[in-house]
């Protein structure tokens, strides 16, 4: 066999070797799906068991359709992996068919003239009829070569035999395995389509309580803008506590040079005079833009920042200064990077806390409860409190950024 032969069959091998890591990969990714599809199926079916508003029905309905199109797209990923590994298998089984159907005829071919000479006066005669001692030396071993050869050859063949066996046990192996795929593929787009259909009928449900649908929301966006101003005003007076802290600093550092205005500027300021101190901590925090650690060990966003059209009734806005994070019942709420907790203050039922990095601020509201004090200096990932459970067991982190007063959108801050 060929070097470069050689280096294509180890090339196939590697390529095979990968395959089988992605399609471990992918089923794991598959159960993982799996599992949150029953999650939500049970979440679904407490909802309907408690006779809740339509809109949250409907708000699970298209997260369960979501995971069900990425369990989809996971299974058609390695239906696309077994054909290729059914193609690779099948190229090495055309190959070893050809090899072995050379190396049969050659041993046919062996095989015939070994039987016409194959009579012990044939081989005493082709020895006896050299002209010399080193020729019929020579024809001595070329006769022992030639037995040896043949015996390699016929070890060859059997190897071979053995091997694209091997091979068509492992091709008829994938084909049923790409037959169970496809079949558990074609369930999944029937399940999936049942549930596009069960959420057109909630979402028509919806369409017919449309004024009183949108009532609630407008209630709904009127408690989260309340809620955006009393944090808004806990920030305004963060702010006025730490140029009053700086200016009180400066004051003592230098009586004889700082004048009241001086002070007065300071104190009045709508944004956070920095320290030196100060800009190292904000310039810190702004370097680790895109890799601070979420403010739960597990959860998704359920509500982006800013501005957006409602899933359903495109008309109506719904605005969010910061982002919701559905996680687990009581969830830990952490500190996404060292700071001083600024303020804590309970909104309504539920506690907000704002922790000061610089003249940049980290807020964590609706929590249940707090494990921290105004004044305290935390580090990353330090626990802040719980994140408040409602009666249905969702459990909602809404986690704010902002620069002074003015919000920034938190995603692009958090590590992927």
């Amino acid at each position: 066999m060929s070097h470069k032969f050689s280096t294509l069959i180890a090339l196939l091998c590697t390529v095979l070797a990968t395959a089988q890591l992605t399609q471990e990969e992918l089923e794991q990714r598959k159960a993982k799906l799996q599992q949150e599809i029953i999650e939500k199926e049970r979440q679904l079916q407490e909802v309907r068991s408690k006779e809740k508003s339509v809109t949250k029905l409907l708000d699970i309905q298209k997260e369960k359709i979501g995971l069900k199109e990425k369990l989809i797209n996971t299974t058609t990923k390695q239906t696309k992996i077994l054909n290729d590994n059914i193609y690779l298998n099948q190229l090495e089984i055309n190959r070893l068919k050809k090899e072995l159907d050379v190396l049969k005829k050659d041993y046919a071919e062996m095989i015939l003239k070994s039987y016409k000479s194959r009579s012990q006066h044939s081989r005493a005669m082709f020895l006896l009829s050299s002209e010399n001692f080193t020729q019929a030396y020579k024809r001595l071993q070329y006769m022992k070569q030639y037995a040896g050869y043949r015996k390699m050859q016929g070890q060859e063949i059997k190897d071979k035999t053995d091997k694209l066996a091997n091979h068509y046990t492992e091709l008829n192996k994938q084909k049923e395995e790409k037959e169970v795929l496809l079949a558990e593929q074609q369930k999944q787009r029937e399940d999936l389509e049942k549930e596009r259909q069960e959420q057109e009928k909630l979402a028509n449900s919806l369409k017919k309580n449309k004024k009183q649908l949108a009532a609630e929301i407008r209630k709904k966006e009127q408690e989260s803008r309340k809620i955006d101003a009393q944090i808004q005003k806990l920030i305004r007076e963060a702010i006025a506590e730490a140029n009053r802290k700086a200016a009180a600093a400066k004051a003592k550092a230098n009586p004889k040079t700082t004048t009241a205005a001086e002070t007065k500027k300071i104190e009045s300021s709508t944004k956070i005079v920095l320290t030196p101190e100060g800009k190292i901590i904000s310039d810190n925090f702004k370097a680790n833009r895109g890799s601070l650690p979420w403010p739960v060990e597990r959860g998704v966003i359920s509500l982006g920042f800013g501005d957006q059209p409602h899933p359903v009734y495109k008309s109506l806005v719904v605005h969010n200064s910061g982002i919701d994070i559905t996680t687990d019942a009581n969830a830990n709420v952490r500190a996404v990077f060292k700071g001083e907790v600024a303020q804590i203050q309970k909104i309504g039922n539920k506690f907000a806390v704002l922790i000061k990095h610089g003249d940049y601020f980290t807020i964590y509201h609706n929590l249940s409860s707090v494990s921290v004090t105004e004044g305290e200096n935390v580090s990353a990932k330090q626990s802040l409190g719980r994140v408040k459970t409602d009666a249905d067991g969702k459990a909602v982190l809404r986690f704010m950024i902002s620069q002074n007063a003015s919000y920034v959108n938190p995603s692009p801050w958090l590590k992927r």
